[in-house]
């Protein structure tokens, strides 16, 4: 049986590991995605719609330029039968050409299909986006991936985040309670 929160897992490994074959698990066919970027340093289209073009997006093309994907959502699984959910999320990642980390954060906004529990909606806001040199991709590779995959508490998140000026905007996003 499909849950919600398999729905969002599947969704998880599928953008991590350049694996869309595995968004049959997660969106409906005619599901719809709307981004709201509010960062300059990477750009995604506003609005997607239909699972193919989202896995375009979102995992395909989306993998050509990044790897070492680690994306968390920053709350407790919804219920299995949840008919919306929304959480923080956090990403770390490496920039294939260029080597340099990336960490961002922003909002999940989700909306099932009460019968499959496929997503048919997602609205992603990316809030930060923060680019840092090659040389501190070792350390922020070694923080994400002691932390819990993909379900993490914003406080471990925050707490065994490396000390490093650039991750500031994103540890206090991630700690305000509200949006």
């Amino acid at each position: 049986m499909n849950t919600a929160q398999l729905s969002i897992q599947q969704y998880i490994r599928a953008k991590d590991g350049n694996r869309p074959h595995l968004l049959d698990q997660a969106f409906t066919p005619s599901a719809i995605l709307d981004m709201v970027v509010r960062t300059g340093s990477i750009a995604f289209p506003d609005h997607v719609e239909g699972r193919t073009a989202i896995g375009d997006v979102l995992v395909s093309r989306f993998g050509q330029t990044f790897e070492n994907v680690y994306t968390f959502c920053l709350a407790a699984p919804p219920s299995a039968n949840a008919e919306a959910f929304q959480c923080k999320w956090l990403v770390a990642m490496s920039d294939k050409n260029s080597g340099e980390a990336r960490v961002g954060c922003g909002l999940y906004d989700w909306q099932f299909d009460p019968a499959s529990k496929l997503a048919e909606r997602l609205t992603i806001t990316i809030e930060h986006m923060k680019t840092l040199p090659a040389t501190n991709l070792p350390m922020i590779m070694a923080w994400a991936s002691r932390l819990e995959y993909p379900w993490c508490r914003p406080e471990a998140a925050i707490d065994n985040a490396p000390d490093l000026g650039e991750l500031r905007e994103v540890a206090r996003y991630l700690a305000n309670t509200g949006r």
